[in-house]
Formats: C-alpha cells, structure tokens, sequence
C-alpha cells in the first residue's frame, strides 16, 4: 500500500459488500457497516452501482462490472468466514489485516467478545474516524496498529492491548496472506501458535497456484499491493500443521458459493484460486 493512504483493496472489497447489502441474490448475507466505513468517492460509486445509472468512460463502466462481480466474492467470503467465527464462540476475536471489516460493528455474535483489530497505522487511521458514527455489537474493541511487511512486533502489539494467550482466541486473517512473502506468512503464524490457548481457532483467506493470479496481479501492483504468495491447500495444510493447527475444513470460493444459491453459484465458477481453510489448536 502506498505511504499515508489506507488499502486500497480494503476499500475495493468493502465496496463490494456495500453494494451487495440488501441486494435479492445475497440471501442470508448483511453489511448495514459496508457503506458508512467507505470514503465519500467510494460511497459514490455504490450509490451509482446500486441505481443503475450508466457511467460515462469506457473505464469505469469496466471498473463498475469488476465491482459488481466482486461484490459477489465477498458474500461468499464474508457468510463463510462469519459462520467460523460464530461455530468457534470464542471470547477473543483478533482480526489480522481488519481493514474496513466491520464485523464488531454488525455480529450480534460477538456481544460478549473482546475484538482486536491490527492494521496497518494508515488504514487504521482512516477507518476509526468514519467508525465513530457506528454502535458496537462486540463487547469491546482494540485497536492494534501493525504494520506486517515492517515486521513490526505483532506479540507485543497484542500483548500491550490486553490480548490474553491463556483464553482462547478466533483469529481471521481474511486479506493479507496472499500481500506477504512466506517468511512474513511463517512469523504472524508463530505469534499465533504463541497467543492461541486450547480451543482457538484460525480461519485464513489465501491464494492457490492459478492462472487467474497473472490477471490480478498487474492490477494489484499497480494500487501498491503486490501479490507475493499462493499456496496449494496441502501446503497450506502443511504449513498450519506446523504452527499447531489442525485443518478442520478448506474449500475454495467456488465450492463455497456452489453451496448458496443459483447466481453466487455462476458467479463464483472461476473462483477456484482463493481458498478459506478452518484450522483448530486442540
């Protein structure tokens, strides 16, 4: 991410739950947070979305079928992810990367847990300030300013917050892994081994070896945030296994949005390069 701005692929994948919150093909799925948290150019851009009035530029009428089509992703993504969290009922909740999440904003799940948000500074900055005018669900909120690519002390961080390693902990680390090298992947998931009492659990969002990720990825370096890691999910397997955490569950969005309704299952078919796994600590 660039110097003094927030994620810019916060930004993209929250608009896609704003644009998606109410709609008819998103049953079951509600972000009344999406909007709010967004800057004003991006509420903009939805309130367009949502209308149907036809943009001008060739550009961005191609954006907005990127949008809208992500817009899919993410309730895929956001109910998968959501139904983790709500499985695990842990009292802790660290989101790695939160973003413009707003989970402990909406999750009435989340009413008697203490969330702790880490993100980079930039973002983080951003987010709070248009999160003022939100009412928690979450029992409390901890704001952890981290920033991974710095390899800024994430322990210390969490340790100096209040986290509590003794409890045990759902951790989401929804948008970042596929931004880190795997060294960077390896340290966070020591400190996770570390933080994670018995009964926690981790649900990750990461990429598969594809060749949709030779599209994404001139894109992405373009707005600063360049892919640097895939997985197959026996890595990834693998990987978890050797922090401690025994996979329960990994399915890609393809298989997840097979399992909703008819146009998450059209719009999810060449989905197969993210996976979300669900990884427990015994």
């Amino acid at each position: 991410m660039k110097p003094g701005l927030e994620s810019q692929t916060s930004v993209m994948v929250c608009t896609g739950r704003a644009i998606a919150h109410g709609a008819p093909w998103a049953a079951g799925f509600s972000d009344p947070t999406a909007l709010p948290l967004l800057p004003a150019v991006a509420q903009a851009r939805v309130a367009r979305i949502r209308s149907g009035r036809g943009p001008g530029s060739l550009r961005t009428r191609l954006s907005d079928v990127h949008l809208s089509g992500l817009s899919r992703s993410m309730v895929i993504r956001t109910l998968a992810i959501d139904e983790a969290v709500r499985e695990a009922g842990a009292p802790q909740l660290v989101i790695l990367g939160a973003g413009l999440d707003g989970r402990a904003w909406r999750m009435d799940a989340l009413r008697d847990v203490r969330v702790f948000e880490v993100d980079h500074p930039d973002t983080q900055r951003q987010k709070r300030a248009r999160a003022a005018a939100l009412t928690p669900t979450a029992r409390a909120i901890a704001f952890v300013p981290v920033d991974f690519a710095q390899k800024n002390d994430l322990d210390a961080a969490l340790a100096a917050s209040g986290h509590d390693p003794a409890r045990p902990t759902t951790w989401i680390w929804e948008g970042v892994v596929m931004y880190l090298a795997q060294p960077d992947v390896e340290a966070t998931l020591q400190v996770v081994q570390r933080r994670s009492a018995p009964g926690s659990r981790l649900v990750v969002a990461y990429h598969r070896p594809a060749l949709m990720l030779r599209v994404l990825g001139p894109f992405l370096r373009r707005v600063g945030e360049p892919l640097r890691s895939a997985f197959t999910p026996e890595a990834m397997r693998a990987l978890l296994g050797r922090h401690g955490l025994t996979v329960r569950r990994d399915r890609s969005l393809a298989e997840l949005g097979a399992a909703l309704n008819p146009t998450l299952a059209r719009a999810s078919r060449a989905l197969r390069h993210l996976g979300i796994a669900v990884a427990d600590r015994a």
